[in-house]
């Protein structure tokens, strides 16, 4: 089997050993890699656990395309049943453990259990021990991994757990390289509860390729490809952080907790503002069209910026001084936190404060306040720290008053930056992303602000589905980054070759759509199980954008409408092949080759034909 290296490490931290799974070629033709096999993985091995128990799995999972040479290669996903929303949770990661750990000799790397005292995890070439991480205990992530360079070499994958994690914040991710993040759900805080500080990728090995000359030869064109893309020059100078100017004009930066899809002082944040003070730029291992732009901050310190973080310390909280806000962030990366859960709970609650909910909390742009804030929510200082560290859906329960009206996030994850009063679309895409609100299945409000923007329509609804098939699906399993695909226009055919190559499969896209839609409905599967009490209603986006319209920018009094909503979500099940509750039909397992998956969640929930 070319391609994969068809290996997966699984390692008890109980026992402080490990075992080598050597899978066939027909668990990868099915799940292909990523996102795939860790669903597969917690499917089988996360049933009925406490997030935070030693039982939940915790799985670093690469897929074909990762660790070889090739656009934005470097990534793989981070996954387990998540503490914040209790469901299936992931992360796209993009690292140097990525590429160790494919180098190491592994596809994927599946962590179990819990050490008896804090510890970290070393896998080089075949093997892995547990060593002492005492020393380590309590550090932020960037003096975590510089002491971890120092033992094992600068070129290391080397992955982070902060102070926020070993205190149990729920939305605590992983870090490495003092800026790469992922697991938004809660990915770092299950991490911590394993008394695992960090774990270090090195391999000297590239996992075999099929037809290494072609594979060679097509990884030239596909970087010069990208290259002499129209907008490289302006991405290289920019990248993510144009979006602000965007988001703005189009009226959907979140602003005020996303009460408002415009800001005062947008332009002072904006990428033109970054392009003016930016010192230098950080990105991905094996990419050509870096994204992490760096400027001295208000401490004068080194900050890398996207827009995820700009606007939801940024707009989302009234912060219009960017070098403000970039401390803000490195001190959240620093931490451990989510920086967009970060950004939305704690807009959650100075929106609470200003209703008269909570007392003693910032206001609108009070950024002294929001940064002791911050530290009191990773330190647990103070009871409203300790409230907003499990997340805006159990702030506003406990807060109650009709709280959760103000509360901006589904099923327990909170929303990223886009401000979706008057973007249908989008709101299906929040409610119907497998892990929570998130953008990165389906950043289909690029598209929606072109067309019938306010509409309900079933055309948007189909390409919503073949959006996510496709971000959520074939760069989540092959695993690649998805960026030079939307923002320079590279086209998915390069990838289908790479795969081929890469693997001798003759494949073609159609077959990764089924890959895609195997793993939705896996991922859909395991939440139904899991959560009880399934309904429709767990689809559902923020009360705020149907009940408070917008009351500034071009689309002044917009708000969505539940019906047009609710006739979306029906034509959106209909087309997965999933009944009126969002529940997968048997029928349909049974087409993807999930005929075990049917028969267990049937002992759960009643599933229609």
């Amino acid at each position: 089997m070319k391609g994969w290296t068809g290996k997966i490490l699984f390692y008890d931290l109980s026992k402080a050993r490990f075992k080598v799974w050597e899978y066939g070629g027909d668990f990868a033709e099915k799940y292909v890699g990523g996102r795939g096999f860790a669903a597969r993985i917690l499917w089988e091995r996360a049933v009925g656990v406490d997030p935070l128990s030693p039982a939940n799995p915790l799985v670093f999972a690469a897929g074909p395309l990762t660790g070889l040479p090739g656009p934005s290669t470097g990534k793989f996903v981070v996954a387990a049943k998540s503490p914040l929303t209790g469901g299936y949770g992931d992360g796209n990661l993009g690292s140097l453990a990525a590429v160790h750990l494919r180098w190491s000799g592994f596809d994927a790397l599946v962590v179990e259990g819990k050490a008896r005292k804090p510890s970290y995890l070393y896998v080089e070439n075949g093997k892995a021990e547990l060593l002492d991480a005492e020393d380590l205990w309590g550090l932020d992530t960037f003096a975590a991994e510089r002491k971890l360079k120092e033992r094992h070499g600068k070129n290391s994958g080397i992955l982070v757990v902060g102070p926020a994690a070993e205190r149990g914040v729920l939305y605590s991710t992983i870090i490495s390289q003092e800026g790469r993040a992922g697991g938004r759900p809660g990915i770092g805080t299950v991490m911590a509860s394993k008394n695992l500080k960090a774990v270090v990728f090195k391999g000297t090995k590239q996992p075999e390729i099929h037809d290494k000359q072609r594979y060679s030869r097509l990884v030239a064109e596909a970087y010069r490809d990208i290259e002499a893309k129209p907008n490289y020059e302006f991405w290289i100078r920019q990248g993510t952080m144009a979006a602000i100017q965007w988001s703005q004009a189009n009226s959907v930066l979140p602003t005020y907790n996303f009460s408002e899809g415009v800001f005062d002082h947008a332009d002072k944040i904006s990428g033109d503002a970054m392009e003016k003070i930016k010192v230098e730029r950080r990105g991905c291992p094996l990419c050509n069209m870096q994204c992490g732009n760096v400027i001295h901050d208000s401490d004068k310190m080194l900050a890398e910026l996207d827009y995820e973080n700009v606007a939801l310390l940024g707009s989302n909280l009234g912060i219009g001084d960017l070098r403000v806000v970039a401390a803000l962030n490195r001190i959240a990366d620093m931490l451990g936190l989510d920086t967009i859960s970060l950004g939305n709970t704690i807009g959650f609650a100075i929106e609470a404060g200003e209703k008269g909910l909570l007392k003693d909390v910032p206001e609108w742009g009070d950024s002294k306040a929001v940064r002791e804030l911050i530290e009191d929510i990773a330190y647990g200082r103070t009871e409203l720290g300790k409230m907003l560290a499990r997340g805006v859906k159990r702030a506003a329960k406990a807060v109650g008053n009709g709280a959760e009206k103000i509360a901006v996030h589904v099923k327990g994850l909170e929303v990223t930056g886009y401000d979706c009063h008057a973007a249908p679309a989008m709101a299906l895409a929040y409610g119907t992303s497998p892990i929570g609100a998130h953008h990165k299945d389906a950043w289909i409000i690029s598209w929606e602000v072109q067309t019938e923007r306010l509409g309900y329509t079933r055309e948007k609804v189909e390409k919503l589905i073949w959006m996510q098939r496709i971000r959520g699906g074939v760069f989540e399993t092959l695993v690649a980054c998805r960026l030079p695909w939307v923002e320079l226009g590279f086209s998915l055919d390069w990838y289908l070759k790479l795969f081929r190559a890469a693997t001798g499969f003759s494949v073609t896209m159609d077959y990764l759509y089924e890959v895609a839609d195997r793993v939705y409905a896996l991922i859909r599967s395991y939440w139904v199980r899991e959560y009880g009490g399934w309904s429709r209603k767990m689809d559902r986006p923020p009360a705020k954008w149907f009940e408070q319209p917008l009351t500034k920018g071009p689309y002044k009094g917009a708000k969505l409408s539940w019906d047009g909503y609710e006739k979306m979500l029906s034509w959106y099940y209909n087309m997965r092949g999933w009944d009126e509750r969002g529940v997968p039909r048997i029928s349909t397992l049974r087409k993807l080759g999930l005929e075990d998956v049917a028969e267990e969640l049937s002992k759960h929930v009643p599933l229609s034909e």
